[in-house]
C-alpha cells in the first residue's frame, strides 16, 4: 500500500503537538496518586472491567470460555478451543479490537471457527471495554475492546530469585483427558526470560443426556517465550514469540468442517484432521520508571492465523505497531500517538496438492490519537480523547478504496455523596473497511465490491454505582449503534452488502465482600438486532441474540490451607427469535488446597456442570435452525489439577 500525502500530513501534525506539549510542561515529576477515573469501580460501570489474576486463577481456566466463567456481559460459545468465539452485550469480538500483549490480532478465517485461538495457560489479566473504548485502545474499536496480558518471568519470580519453574497437570474424566503445562523462567542483571509449553489431549465429550458430541477432542499444543532487559533506570526491551495450534478430528460435512455444530441434518458427517494455528511475534519498549512529561511506549507485532477447513484454507497476516507517550499533567495525564497496521486476508484451493490461491484481500491503516484522563476535582474526574485514521483496501479484483474518518470518546465520574456515583460515557468510533472471510475469498463466485463502504458506531452508557462496607451495586444502560458493516462472508460474492447492528439493554452487578470470602451476582440484558429484527444464531461476524443473562462467582477461605468456591451461568428463555431459545442453568463447584508445609504445591479439585444439565451456551451457532443440531455442552466433568513451583 502507498502512503498517502495526508499520512505524511497526518504524522507531521502529530510531532508537531508532541513538541508543542514538551515546550509547554517542564521536566517536574507530579505524583498523581490514583486518577479517580481509572479506578477499577469507575470504569466497571463504565462497561471497562477488568478480570483480575486472582480471578483467573480461582476460575482455573482450560480454554478462552472458561476465562469469563461467573460473568454476564461476556460470554462465549462452546466446544473444542477452535470454534469459541466471544461476545461482548451480544456482539461478537471481530467488531472489536482484540490485543494480546498490546499486539494486534486480525480476525478468523472461516466462520465456523473462533476468532482468536488462544491458550489461557500463562494468562494474567483481561481488560475488556464494552462500546467505549478509549482512543489509544486502537482503530476499528467499534463495540469496544478485548486486551489480553499473559505472564512474564517477573510475576512468577519472588524478588531477586535468579531462577524458578512451574509444573501443571490435570486430569478431567468426560473426555478432559491430560492437560500438561511446564513453564521455566529467570532473571539476572536486568535479563528476564521465560520459556513455557501446554499440551491438552482428550476424547470427545458426552453431554448432560449421555450423547457423544463427535469432534470435540482436546489436541491443543502451545509454546511462547518471552527475552527481556531492564536498565537500571527502567527502560525496558521486551521480545516474545508464540505459537497455539488446535489441530484435532473435527466434524466435517460436504468439505468443510462445523466445529461449533453437532452436527447438520440432512449431510453426512465426517472427521478431518483440521487446523486452527495462531503464531505471534512482538517487540515492546517501554520506561516503567519515567521522570518528568515522557512515558513512552513503541510496539511492532506480527500475527498470522492459519486455518485448515476441509477443501478450503485461510490465512490471515497482520503487522502493526504503536508509538506513544503518555504525558503528565497536574491534575492527570495525556496519551499522544500514533499506530498502524498492515493486515491481508488470503483464501487457498485446500483439494490440490501444492494449494493454490484463489484470491487476497488486503487493507492498511494509520491514526493518530490523544486520551487525556484527569482528576478535575475531588467529586469530578474525566476520560476524553479522540484519534483520526487513514485506511486504504485493495479487494480481490484489484479496486482500490482509500477513506478516512474521526472517532471521539468521553466520560464522567461525579461522585455524589460517600456511597454513590454517577458515570456516563458517549463515543463515536469510525471502524473503516472490513477484510473478508479469508477462507471464502472468491469461492464459487468472484467477489465484487459494488457499494463497499466504512462503518462508524456510536455509544453512549449511563451508570450508577454503591459503594458501602463489604456491600459494592453497580448498573448502568448501555446503547451501541453500529452502522454499515460490510458482508464479510458474502452472499453470491457481494462484499458491497452492509448490516446495521444494535445491542442495548443493562447490565449490573452486586458484590458481597467479607474477611474471608466474596460472592457475586451479575446480570446482563442485551437486545441485540440486525437491521431492526433481532439477530439470528448464524449472524456471523455481527452477534448473537443472548436476552438475559446471570453470573454467580464465589470463593470462600474455610482455613488458610483450603478454599472453596463456585461459578454459575443462568439464561432464562429467549422468545424474541423466530424459534424460542431454551434456558438453562449451569454450575460449577471447587475446592483448593495450599499446604503450609509445602507453600509450592496446590492442589485442586472441580466439578463442572453440577447437576448434568443439557444445554447449548447461548452465544453457540445454529441454535434453533431446523437443520442444525446445536452443540452441546459437556455435561458433569471432575478433574484434578496438580502444580508444583520450583
Amino acid at each position: 500500500m502507498k502512503t498517502t500525502t495526508a499520512k505524511r500530513v497526518a504524522l507531521s501534525w502529530l510531532m508537531c503537538s508532541t513538541a508543542t506539549l514538551a515546550y509547554a510542561q517542564d521536566d517536574t515529576a507530579f505524583d498523581l496518586g490514583v486518577l479517580r477515573i481509572q479506578t477499577s469501580a469507575a470504569q466497571a460501570v463504565l462497561g471497562n472491567d477488568e478480570i483480575t489474576e486472582t480471578e483467573i486463577e480461582q476460575r482455573n481456566p482450560a480454554t478462552v470460555a472458561d476465562v469469563f466463567a461467573g460473568e454476564s456481559a461476556i460470554t462465549a460459545s462452546g466446544g473444542a478451543p477452535i470454534a469459541q468465539k466471544v461476545y461482548v452485550n451480544g456482539i461478537e469480538e471481530s467488531l472489536l479490537s482484540v490485543t494480546i500483549d498490546g499486539a494486534r490480532q486480525n480476525k478468523s478465517a472461516f466462520h465456523h471457527t473462533g476468532n482468536v485461538l488462544l491458550d489461557p495457560a500463562l494468562l494474567k489479566s483481561v481488560e475488556v471495554s464494552a462500546g467505549l473504548a478509549p482512543a489509544d485502545q486502537g482503530p476499528n474499536a467499534l463495540a469496544g475492546s478485548i486486551a489480553y496480558t499473559t505472564k512474564d518471568a517477573r510475576d512468577l519470580l519472588d524478588g531477586d530469585d535468579p531462577f524458578g519453574g512451574r509444573y501443571t497437570l490435570s486430569y478431567g474424566s468426560n473426555g478432559q483427558g491430560f492437560r500438561n503445562t511446564l513453564t521455566l523462567f529467570g532473571q539476572n542483571d536486568g535479563f528476564d526470560y521465560l520459556l513455557s509449553g501446554t499440551r491438552a489431549t482428550g476424547d470427545d465429550y458426552d453431554d448432560g443426556s449421555g450423547s457423544t458430541i463427535t469432534g470435540t477432542r482436546a489436541d491443543l499444543t502451545d509454546y511462547i517465550a518471552k527475552f527481556a532487559y531492564t536498565s537500571q533506570s527502567g527502560k525496558r526491551l521486551s521480545f516474545s514469540a508464540s505459537e497455539t495450534t488446535d489441530s484435532g478430528l473435527r466434524a466435517s460435512q460436504g468439505g468443510f468442517i462445523r466445529p461449533d455444530f453437532a452436527d447438520v441434518i440432512g449431510r453426512d458427517t465426517v472427521l478431518y484432521e483440521a487446523l486452527s494455528q495462531r503464531t505471534s511475534y512482538t517487540l515492546t519498549y517501554e520506561d516503567e520508571n519515567p521522570s518528568g512529561i515522557w512515558a513512552p511506549y513503541a510496539q511492532l507485532s506480527y500475527n498470522e492465523q492459519a486455518m485448515d477447513v476441509g477443501s478450503l484454507y485461510g490465512v490471515n497476516k497482520s503487522l502493526s505497531g504503536v508509538l506513544s507517550n503518555d504525558f503528565t499533567l497536574r491534575n492527570g495525564s495525556v496519551n499522544v500517538g500514533v499506530d498502524f497496521f498492515d493486515e491481508s486476508a488470503e483464501g487457498y484451493d485446500n483439494t490440490v496438492s501444492p494449494r493454490s490461491s484463489s484470491g487476497r484481500e488486503e487493507l492498511s491503516n494509520i491514526g493518530i490519537f490523544a486520551q487525556a484522563r484527569q482528576d478535575l476535582s475531588d467529586r469530578i474526574s474525566v476520560s476524553y480523547g479522540g484519534r483520526y485514521d487513514w485506511a486504504s483496501f485493495e479487494g480481490a479484483d484489484g479496486s482500490d478504496f482509500d477513506a478516512s474518518g474521526a472517532s471521539v470518546n468521553g466520560s464522567v465520574d461525579y461522585v455524589l455523596n460517600d456511597q454513590w456515583t454517577l458515570n456516563a460515557g458517549a463515543a463515536s468510533s469510525w471502524g473503516g473497511y472490513e477484510l473478508g472471510e479469508a477462507a471464502l475469498v472468491n469461492f464459487r463466485t468472484p467477489w465484487n465490491y459494488d457499494g463497499f463502504t466504512t462503518s462508524r458506531a456510536n455509544a453512549v452508557r449511563l451508570g450508577l454505582r454503591y459503594d458501602s462496607g463489604p456491600w459494592a451495586v453497580k448498573g448502568a444502560l448501555f446503547d451501541t449503534e453500529i452502522e454499515d458493516i460490510n458482508a464479510v462472508l458474502p452472499s453470491s460474492g457481494a462484499r458491497g452488502a452492509v448490516d446495521d447492528l444494535t445491542s442495548r439493554g443493562f447490565d449490573g452487578s452486586v458484590t458481597y465482600t467479607g474477611a474471608r470470602g466474596f460472592a457475586t451476582l451479575n446480570y446482563t440484558y442485551a437486545d441485540v438486532q440486525t437491521n431492526d429484527a433481532t439477530t439470528a444464531t448464524t449472524a456471523y461476524y455481527l452477534g448473537r441474540p443472548v436476552g438475559h443473562i446471570f453470573g454467580f462467582e464465589a470463593g470462600y477461605d474455610v482455613t488458610e490451607e483450603w478454599r472453596i468456591g463456585a461459578t454459575a451461568q443462568i439464561a432464562l428463555e429467549n422468545d424474541d427469535t423466530d424459534v424460542s431459545l431454551d434456558g438453562y442453568e449451569v454450575v460449577n463447584l471447587y475446592a483448593e488446597y495450599k499446604p503450609r508445609r509445602m507453600e509450592n504445591l496446590n492442589v485442586r479439585m472441580d466439578v463442572q456442570n453440577l447437576f448434568d444439565a443439557t444445554y447449548a451456551s447461548r452465544s453457540s451457532d445454529g441454535l434453533g435452525l431446523a437443520n442444525v443440531v446445536p452443540l452441546t455442552e459437556p455435561g458433569r466433568t471432575v478433574s484434578l489439577t496438580a502444580s508444583i513451583s520450583f
